[in-house]
């Protein structure tokens, strides 16, 4: 699929001179600084030494005194207490979380993770049941809860009091209970970006300042919000990049047992980088919950028990594997379908439906049929009587804002502009198809009809190393590891190079391109590799000028370490 490239505009010369100055760096740290907003030394010192110190008081989210004052309560009662959490990545580690952090105070306290295929997303009439059953008066849902208007008015009903700690966009109304949520329209929080893990957290970080408990102590578990927030794809600012930042560092300093051997398991080594807690311990954690039960991911972060963190290590280490096979299979049999379909070349949007696709799945598989047809997707499976499914966007496209615009056919969904979830009934899917299209139609633009690279600066390929020696990992590409974590408003920078020449190239293992780039002005020929882009030898050719986009990698080999570009793409002069 062609990508169109796209030059982010250019910082503010002076200020790009002026932090230049300031930091004592180069003009392409400097220049990527600003584009990030850092313009002072102030700003840089903040960026690069995140502090805990800098967290946002979180009294300052709507609700969160009365939030205080009802655990306060119930801790003085000696109340029960039900830790409600999603089954995804971001559910789970919130649960961990709470769970791990409360049990000092309250001994009896106990985890809920619905099932996915009985009781669906979100706060479950079963799991409130089961608060009942157990007396617990309680109940903390994590990550789900701000659209549970019936769950919650059900909940009361029983005599269970709700705590919601959401941070997905709310409805016109909320539920009946107190309600953190930094996107309500009435909060103030200064940061709107958390993940449900994230407020969460902010609610024990209250918790510990209202009742003296230790936060230092809460502290210890900020690996598990690091997870969250990269599993989550929310951005990678603010105050998200400060509890990343910390909890990376834990989880690389001093790594709980259960990641150790999740990290064995996959054959990774530490330090791990935040797209290495993406790609390897974040899908793990999400096949429990995806084929069998977010309960095993649970048991696996809290448990102190070596042999049972083995034994669940291993068991989520298959499950993974089972995902794998399922999202090729389905993935095919999705794309066999799109392609036998003649009216599917003029389409805007993909929804596909088939009743026998694996619930658990149906989300990785619209992202990668994403990478085909470049459009909004929804997969949709059957699920006792009704259709549920996924939904996935592209850049620049509100899927969510989407749905709402056909809500006359959902029974619910819920999710964000990005990804989003879904139910419906069966005879509603041909006119959701159509009401569906014909949104995307209305809001597609030029700007998401096509992938995007963002290229953050053009460069020449002297400046890389400038006077320092080739077999050295240049002190920019030290300089750039320090941006660290990346991820969304914060993504690793990507150079764009021009009048580029091979003066060789191999295809690796039938699909990898591997080249050895020159300019006709530097000094020195670079290794890049292009991940799955054989098919682009033909534009590095000997003797051709090409153009390329990529990051700056160091590649380790019988313990030594060479910088190395990671091809984004490539295209000829």
């Amino acid at each position: 699929m062609t990508k169109k490239w796209i030059i982010r505009d250019g910082a503010n010369p002076k200020k790009v001179n002026d932090l230049k100055t300031a930091l004592k760096v180069d003009r392409i740290v400097a220049e990527l600084l600003v584009q990030r907003g850092i313009e002072t030394f102030d700003d840089a010192k903040k960026f690069f030494r995140p502090e805990l110190t800098n967290l946002h008081d979180p009294f300052l989210m709507k609700d969160m005194d009365k939030a205080v004052q009802r655990i306060e309560k119930a801790l003085n009662n000696k109340e029960k207490i039900l830790v409600f959490g999603d089954y995804d990545v971001d559910g789970t580690t919130a649960v961990s979380l709470l769970y791990l952090f409360l049990k000092k105070y309250f001994p009896t306290i106990e985890y809920y993770i619905p099932d996915r295929y009985t009781e669906g997303y979100g706060l479950s009439f079963q799991g409130i049941d089961y608060a009942v059953e157990n007396q617990q008066t309680l109940l903390i849902a994590l990550d789900c809860g701000v659209k549970a208007m019936d769950k919650v008015a059900y909940a009361n009903e029983k005599g269970v009091d709700v705590i919601v700690c959401d941070h997905h966009q709310p409805g016109e109304e909320l539920p009946a209970c107190i309600v953190l949520d930094p996107k309500r329209v009435d909060c103030a929080y200064p940061y709107k970006e958390l993940s449900g893990c994230g407020v969460g957290f902010k609610l024990m970080q209250a918790c510990c300042a209202r009742m003296n408990w230790s936060q230092e102590e809460l502290f210890q578990h900020l690996d598990l919000l690091a997870v969250s927030i990269g599993a989550d794809i929310v951005p990678v600012t603010g105050e998200n990049r400060i509890l990343c930042f910390h909890g990376l560092k834990q989880l690389n300093e001093n790594p709980r047992t259960a990641f150790k051997e999740v990290i064995e398991l996959a054959a990774r080594k530490f330090p791990l980088s935040l797209t290495d807690v993406v790609f390897t311990i974040a899908p793990r954690i999400n096949a429990a919950g995806r084929l069998y039960t977010g309960k095993h991911a649970v048991a696996l972060m809290v448990s102190d028990d070596l042999e049972e963190i083995q034994r669940l290590a291993r068991d989520i280490q298959t499950y993974n594997q089972e995902r794998r096979e399922l999202d090729t299979d389905i993935t095919a049999e999705a794309l066999e379908m799109l392609q036998s379909d003649p009216s599917n070349s003029e389409k805007c949007s993909t929804v596909v439906y088939s009743p026998d696709w694996h619930k658990g799945v149906v989300g990785i598989v619209a992202s990668r049929l994403i990478e085909t047809y470049y459009r909004p997707t929804i997969v949709l499976t059957k699920s006792g009587e009704t259709l549920t499914g996924s939904a996935r966007s592209v850049e620049n496209f509100d899927l969510y804002e989407a749905l709402e615009a056909c809500q006359e056919h959902l029974i619910q969904f819920g999710g964000h502009k990005h990804a989003a979830g879904l139910t419906l009934h069966e005879h509603q899917l041909s006119a959701f198809k159509k009401r569906f299209e014909e949104v995307v139609q209305s809001k597609r633009t030029t700007e998401n009809k096509q992938p995007i690279l963002a290229i953050d600066l053009q460069i020449d390929l002297n400046e890389i190393h400038g006077n320092e020696p080739i077999d050295k990992i240049p002190r920019l590409k030290r300089i750039i590891e320090e941006f660290e974590p990346h991820g969304p408003g914060n993504m690793k920078p990507i150079f764009h190079a021009s009048n580029l020449y091979a003066n060789d190239s191999r295809i690796l293992k039938e699909e990898h391109l591997k080249l050895k780039v020159v300019q006709p002005n530097s000094k020195y020929a670079y290794d890049a590799i292009g991940f799955r882009m054989a098919d682009k030898e033909i534009f590095a050719a000997q003797g051709v000028p090409f153009e390329m986009l990529f990051t700056l990698e160091t590649n380790e080999y019988n313990g030594r370490k060479s910088l190395q570009m990671n091809i984004k793409d490539l295209r000829a002069m």
